[in-house]
């Protein structure tokens, strides 16, 4: 006879970690034999088109501390502004050009890094174009959910202002934190969980 399915009891909810790395990055955790290179470790290669750029971050508690256990996903489209999905129909995104990254916050420092190259711009949802960005996803221990974000670039500065999801943000002080900094070829977007810096999480 079977029970009722009023016997049984929602599943108590579990965080990321902390073996979030050995299953999305078993290399890193040094568990080798899976794969020659952990997955979205790679996004560009020799005859990718567009302006080569080095992100690199932190995440970061309330108190500031990087932690040194997250795992950061970045989306993004390529130099025209193309995605390399199915779904895309604009046209044909660059094949040289993953589109997708995922890298670990090493042991010493806190630090993500990707190696990948200025996207161009995306239309809205309504047609309207949107400032160059990269996607991030975040989960560590104590994250329950993935949170998303974005990163801007802070030599952007027409087109952020323009930009249709920058201008829904309420409390326009809170803009900065979708602001990665340009300098040369290399942007640094470090993502505050917490805290006076907190950065802007959309709900997707």
């Amino acid at each position: 006879m079977t029970q009722p399915l009023t016997y049984f009891k929602e599943t108590p909810s579990q965080t990321a970690g902390p073996y979030v790395h050995i299953g999305l990055a078993p290399n890193f955790t040094e568990v080798t034999g899976i794969y020659d290179e952990d997955l979205g470790r790679t996004l560009i290669n020799d005859l990718t088109e567009g302006e080569r750029l080095t992100v690199t971050g932190r995440v970061l508690d309330g108190m500031g501390v990087p932690l040194k256990d997250a795992l950061v996903e970045i989306w993004q489209a390529d130099a025209k502004g193309l995605y390399n999905s199915p779904s895309e129909i604009r046209g044909q995104a660059d094949p040289n050009f993953t589109g997708w990254g995922r890298c670990p916050s090493d042991m010493e420092r806190g630090v993500f890094t990707f190696e990948t190259i200025k996207p161009g711009s995306v239309p809205f949802k309504d047609g309207r174009p949107m400032a160059p960005h990269i996607a991030f996803w975040v989960v560590a221990r104590g994250i329950n959910l993935g949170l998303h974000t974005r990163m801007y670039f802070s030599d952007e500065e027409t087109e952020n202002a323009n930009d249709p999801v920058l201008a829904r943000i309420e409390h326009r002080d809170r803009v900065s934190t979708l602001i990665g900094e340009r300098n040369g070829n290399n942007v640094t977007f470090d993502i505050h969980l917490q805290g006076d810096r907190e950065t802007v999480f959309f709900d997707l």
